[in-house]
């Protein structure tokens, strides 16, 4: 018998403290707690882990080299585990070739559908292409009325320059009388003189026949023969009437483009017999892109318009201002006048070069000077020349930092051959069906019209793309596009897409463990997505998810809370069984918050901003219809909207990227809009996503905020230090000097292991301390600097009380919610939430200017209802400097505590783009075309 339940016993992974748990099988299950406390130790480290060494343990040694090994979790036994699937966030592909169409395995199923009943037609002239046995060719013969007189004829040249006497000699020899050139019969007996630099089509007349029963036999003699002479194509010729074309290939009989047999491969980007030979199937080419070269068109030249390694007007004597004087004097242009102001001849002369016409150039130098004629390149010219020929990586990138996407103007971005994009089903092309939202594919899908021969093949093609479509329409993604990037896609979507692969491969017995599936997900699409995972359920799975969404936690089985705290405070298990066990817990925070004793509440007045705003005119970025969105300075703003609206194009693509380069100086392209006006109220943006603080172990919390330089500052002033002549920079593990050398500050050492995953010991020599003995033995207030970076936050604003640039450095990371994690915490191990609140606390400890505005993705994240709670007061006090916040959410209790709602929609793709309602949050909740505001209305009340 299968057992009821997976029983953990003595898990310790990370800061779980050695604790048992019994979770039922086939059931919806919510693991639950604060940020950090060690929901995702027991889920993914513990259970999932132990699933998948398990599986993969029973494999060869030869298999098992090819697959990610597993370590052993730090547990004592699981008993009834199944074998486990993870869908975590952190797994969307950065293949240029990876598609919503190839992740799902839909664009296989399509692939297949347009290889067996898809129409060829020729590229050119768009007639739909046939492949005609000679039994066919005959049969249609036939069918002409009797007594109609036919001539058979074999296109030997089309449309071909050339005299072509070798055709005619052929011709005679093998016996032929006549032959038809431009439309003329010519016997061959007599000479035929050609233009030669004109274009002729010239037919052999194979046979001259009436139609009567009787001639069957020599007319398919003489077919066959007419095919033989031209590679397949027979024209028949009816005396008084018109010409019928037949072709045995695949192939264009009026333009000879011949396609090969269709076969599934040919449909797929990623083979060569159908990819676009110009792009290699990638759609798009890297160019040097003139609008980062000139980012700024109201500069002039000498004021620093152009941009490109090596081509910005610095100091005397550059090579670049030899150029542009040079080019100045020859084309009788200023340096001084403002780029948009110039002639376009000019622009395309800097930036494509002089063509091969020779400039004057004065040298001037500190060695000397003298005059020259030489052509020039151009900026684009040089730098793309450059780029081929370098051998350096770090000049790569920055040419790299100029380039952005162009089409490929051969398959003007469809990836395809032009052939292959000729092919359709229903009226319509592989390509054109993969730029349909899911939804619209379903209605196409649903909507066909086959014949009987066509269904009988197509039927469970049909059956298998529907229902894929279909679910990923029941996980709120209807608004995607098969030929959308995967790249692209947030951890959300990219995880619903796993999902509803899952769901089609309609597994059973397995225990799936998802990571926050609610997240990008607006409230009307969560109603959705637990329908998935309770179907899941149904078909006999066991689901664990880890998630803070309310909605999620009503509608699980059984939920298991751990806490009480974050870190240290945490790994234990306060509470588990429903959610109304869970409310009825007196030490439980979820608890709390669930039943209403602890909660977010509504501000009392909502700011009316510094009189000030942003006006983004024509944004039209991705699906976004050429709207104009105000921004007031001064207050907490909330761009809110259903899934795939147009929020992150609006935010992310056109606002944060135009501002970037506006007021950071950054290199990059914003989305398509017109303008943004109101950017001289604002000093600086910054934004605070959830990409980790650093890539390596080296990186940490105290090293991100600055506060161990002031540490080591400290510590470089104690009386050990100075005795010994120690600087601050003896106190760093990142240069020679204080730090251990064996490790060279890691404090761990790689093995690499063969068959197994790689193993990281302590350091042999410093034990895992980073630094060497020498440096150990100088103490501040009876503490070593390892010994401060093995401290909690909470416990170092205790140690550094008395030094309030250090203490209030940490009292930001408190203020966040972070005062469980350690100091010198590896960035390697922080989560994405808690990634984005150490960015949080290094703004917060800097002092405001008040013309800050800070851009947020989501950052409810990964985070608990009392985190939330914080994370809003930190965002409260960003705004109260005088700074301006800009949120990207879905969670309703940052909503409800915003100054000014923009909401998207209303609905999401093509459907969505547009301004819905925009102002306080009692006025969306009034709005009756809002989402939103429908949800919004019952957290107000």
């Amino acid at each position: 018998m299968t057992p009821n339940s997976i029983k953990i016993k003595g898990a310790r992974e990370h800061n779980l403290k050695n604790i048992d748990v019994e979770i039922p099988r086939n059931k919806l299950v919510v693991f639950t707690g604060l940020s950090g406390s060690g929901k995702s130790s027991l889920a993914f480290d513990t259970i999932y882990a132990e699933g998948q060494r398990r599986y993969v343990e029973s494999l060869s040694s030869y298999a098992r080299q090819f697959l990610g090994q597993m370590d052993k979790p730090d547990v004592d036994s699981i008993e009834g585990l199944s074998p486990a699937i993870s869908i975590d966030q952190k797994t969307t592909s950065k293949n240029p070739r990876s598609t919503v169409g190839t992740v799902t395995e839909i664009y296989d199923y399509l692939r297949l559908l347009y290889a067996r009943i898809g129409i060829p037609h020729c590229p050119i002239c768009g007639r739909e292409i046939k492949q005609q046995t000679i039994d066919q060719i005959v049969d249609k013969v036939m069918e002409l009325e009797t007594g109609t007189k036919i001539q058979v004829l074999a296109p030997v040249v089309r449309a071909r320059k050339g005299e072509h006497v070798k055709e005619f000699e052929s011709a005679r020899k093998s016996g032929f009388v006549r032959v038809r050139v431009d439309g003329i019969i010519y016997d061959l007996s007599e000479e035929i003189k050609l233009e030669k630099n004109k274009k002729h089509n010239i037919e052999i007349v194979v046979d001259r026949l009436v139609i009567k029963p009787e001639i069957q036999g020599r007319l398919t003699d003489s077919i066959e023969t007419a095919s033989g002479l031209s590679g397949g194509l027979v024209i028949i010729d009816v005396v008084g009437g018109d010409e019928i074309l037949f072709s045995q290939n695949y192939a264009c009989p009026e333009h000879g483009v011949s396609i090969e047999e269709l076969e599934p491969r040919i449909f797929s980007f990623n083979n060569p017999y159908g990819a676009c030979p110009k792009c290699s199937g990638l759609g798009v080419f890297m160019r040097i892109d003139p609008d980062l070269i000139i980012p700024d068109k109201n500069l002039s030249i000498r004021e620093g318009a152009i941009k490109g390694s090596g081509w910005n007007m610095g100091e005397s004597f550059s090579i670049a201002q030899m150029y542009y004087e040079g080019l100045a004097k020859h084309y009788g242009f200023s340096l001084d006048t403002p780029v948009k102001d110039l002639p376009k001849k000019v622009i395309d002369v800097i930036l494509y070069g002089t063509n091969g016409e020779e400039i004057k150039i004065e040298r001037k130098s500190d060695f000397g000077s003298g005059t020259y004629y030489t052509a020039f390149e151009g900026v684009i010219g040089n730098l793309e020349r450059r780029y081929k020929e370098t051998s350096s990586d770090w000049m790569r990138e920055e040419i790299e930092s100029y380039m952005s996407a162009e089409k490929c103007p051969e398959c003007g971005g469809a990836r395809l051959k032009k052939e292959v994009l000729a092919v359709t089903v229903g009226g319509m092309n592989i390509n054109d069906f993969c730029h349909l939202s899911v939804t619209d594919a379903l209605k196409f899908i649903e909507g066909l019209k086959l014949t009987k021969k066509e269904e009988l093949i197509a039927n469970r093609i049909l059956k298998e793309i529907k229902s894929r479509l279909g679910f990923l329409k029941n996980v709120g993604l209807e608004y995607l596009t098969l030929a959308r990037s995967a790249s692209t896609l947030s951890g959300g979507e990219s995880q619903r897409i796993r999902l509803a692969t899952q769901i089609g491969s309609s597994l059973t017995g397995v225990v799936y463990i998802l990571d926050e599936p609610s997240i990008g997900l607006h409230q009307r699409d969560n109603d959705k997505l637990l329908a998935t995972l309770k179907n899941l359920r149904d078909i006999g799975n066991t689901l664990i998810v880890v998630e803070h969404d309310e909605d999620t936690m009503y509608a699980a089985d059984w939920i298991v809370d751990i806490g009480p705290g974050a870190g240290i405070h945490g790994g234990k298990v306060v509470c588990a069984g429903t959610a109304e066990d869970i409310k009825k817990c007196p030490d439980s925070i979820t608890g709390q918050y669930l039943s209403g004793v602890k909660k977010i509440e509504v501000p009392k007045h909502r700011r009316k901003g510094n009189g000030k705003s942003l006006v983004i005119r024509g944004a039209r970025e991705n699906n976004l219809k050429g709207i104009d969105v105000t921004i007031p300075l001064g207050e907490f703003v909330c761009v809110t909207g259903v899934s795939g609206s147009g929020k992150s194009s609006l935010v992310n693509e056109i606002l944060y990227k135009s501002l970037a380069v506006q007021l950071n100086g950054a290199k990059g392209k914003a989305g398509a809009h017109d303008c943004i006006e109101g950017v001289e109220y604002l000093d600086k943006v910054i934004n605070i996503d959830q990409s980790p603080i650093g890539r390596t172990p080296r990186s940490n919390p105290a090293t991100y905020t600055g506060v161990f330089s002031d540490i080591r500052a400290i510590f470089a002033t104690t009386q050990d230090a100075r005795m010994r002549g120690y600087n601050a920079g003896r106190f760093s593990f990142n240069v020679k000097g204080g730090r251990c050398e064996a490790c060279q500050g890691d404090g761990i050492i790689k093995i690499e292991m063969h068959f197994l995953p790689d193993i990281y010991v302590p350091c042999d020599v410093c034990k895992g301390k980073r630094y060497n003995r020498e440096t150990l033995e100088v103490k501040y207030k009876g503490k070593n600097i390892s010994d401060i970076l093995d401290m909690t936050v909470e416990e170092a604003m205790e140690f550094f009380e008395s030094v309030p640039k250090i203490h209030r450095k940490l009292k930001t990371l408190c203020d966040v919610g972070l005062s469980y994690i350690k100091v010198g915490q590896p960035a390697t191990t922080l989560s994405g939430g808690e990634a984005q609140r150490v960015k949080l606390a290094a703004e917060l400890s800097k002092r405001p200017t008040g013309k800050t505005i800070y851009i947020l993705d989501e950052p409810t994240t990964g985070l608990h209802a009392a985190d939330v709670h914080k994370l809003i007061d930190v965002l409260q006090k960003l705004v109260d400097a005088g700074n301006t916040v800009v949120v990207i959410e879905h969670n309703l209790d940052v909503i409800k505590t915003a100054d000014y709602i923009i909401d998207l929609g209303p609905e999401g793709g093509d459907r969505g783009g547009t301004v819905v309602v925009c102002g306080t949050p009692e006025k969306v909740a009034k709005c009756e075309q809002s989402y939103t505001g429908k949800y919004l209305k019952k957290y107000l009340n």
